[in-house]
């Protein structure tokens, strides 16, 4: 099943028509079919041989060059190591009121993030310059955030972590089947809730206000917006399923590891806006 995630459902991702493990193009049709006996300089393998290469270990993923979940976890971890340092140098160097550092780290991540989702092959170096542009925009939110609501960014930490833990519970134990059906009715309530944030904007710029940043209905929105960061890690999830299971070339853990940033990067953002939101602030 390929999942409608942007990140995943391109083509090429999670496949093995890259000629990855001995999964090369087919041939053409009316392509000549090569000759399957043994070349005049090559003689058949010897019974010793035989027994040799049948006795040895087969081979595992990493001697296939196929993705497995430690690649998954090893590239994530990188990813999200560097997001923290970009967070890290946002907080201490960046003032308070430097909405302008955020804004630009933010339009810059998006550019970034827009490139890697439509280029056939992953780039570690893209994904991680995503990952440090969006740790910038994040800190310096965050910060700005912190000045007003003191202890609102470890909140919204431990909330994310929280979503995310209860997320992979939940999928691990079959809990959560990501099925067409779920996919279809998921990306339908993302794709009503973005068409609303965008009506909001608009309606914004105008003056008007529409009342999704704060009230009840605020917090109606931003417990929504966090359930569809909790969807989209379930379709990340599936999908590295699915790619691990498919044997995967190894280089698309980078992509698996950008996905689980992007959920993780709204599921974030959601979460301040709604503690922002409790706590009488907006």
């Amino acid at each position: 099943m390929r999942s409608s995630n942007p990140v995943f459902s391109r083509q090429g991702a999670f496949t093995r028509d890259t000629g990855y493990a001995g999964f090369g193009p087919s041939q053409s049709a009316g392509a000549q079919t090569p000759h399957t006996g043994y070349p005049h300089d090559q003689q058949p393998l010897s019974a010793e041989q035989l027994q040799q290469m049948y006795q040895a270990p087969p081979a595992g993923p990493l001697d296939t060059g196929r993705m497995t979940m430690d690649d998954v976890v090893a590239r994530t971890a990188m990813t999200l190591l560097t997001l923290v340092a970009g967070g890290a140098v946002a907080w201490f160097a960046v003032p308070a009121d430097g909405y302008g550092i955020a804004v630009g780290a933010a339009l810059a991540a998006f550019v970034v993030g827009l490139v890697i989702s439509f280029r056939r092959s992953v780039n570690p170096a893209l994904v991680l310059t995503y990952a440090g542009l969006e740790g910038v925009f994040l800190g310096a939110i965050s910060k700005a955030l912190n000045t007003y609501l003191s202890g609102i960014a470890i909140q919204a930490v431990l909330g994310t972590a929280a979503v995310f833990a209860g997320m992979l519970i939940a999928y691990r134990s079959g809990r959560i089947r990501v099925t067409a059906r779920y996919q279809r009715i998921g990306l339908a309530v993302a794709a009503g809730f973005l068409l609303l944030l965008v009506v909001n904007l608009v309606a914004a710029l105008f003056g008007a206000d529409m009342g999704l940043r704060s009230g009840p209905l605020g917090i109606v929105v931003g417990l929504l917006g966090i359930g569809l960061g909790a969807f989209f890690l379930s379709l990340d999830f599936h999908e590295i399923e699915q790619g691990v299971r498919g044997g995967a070339p190894q280089r698309e853990a980078w992509r698996a590891a950008f996905g689980l940033t992007l959920s993780l990067v709204w599921i974030y953002l959601e979460m301040l806006r709604l503690i922002a939101i409790l706590r009488g602030d907006d």
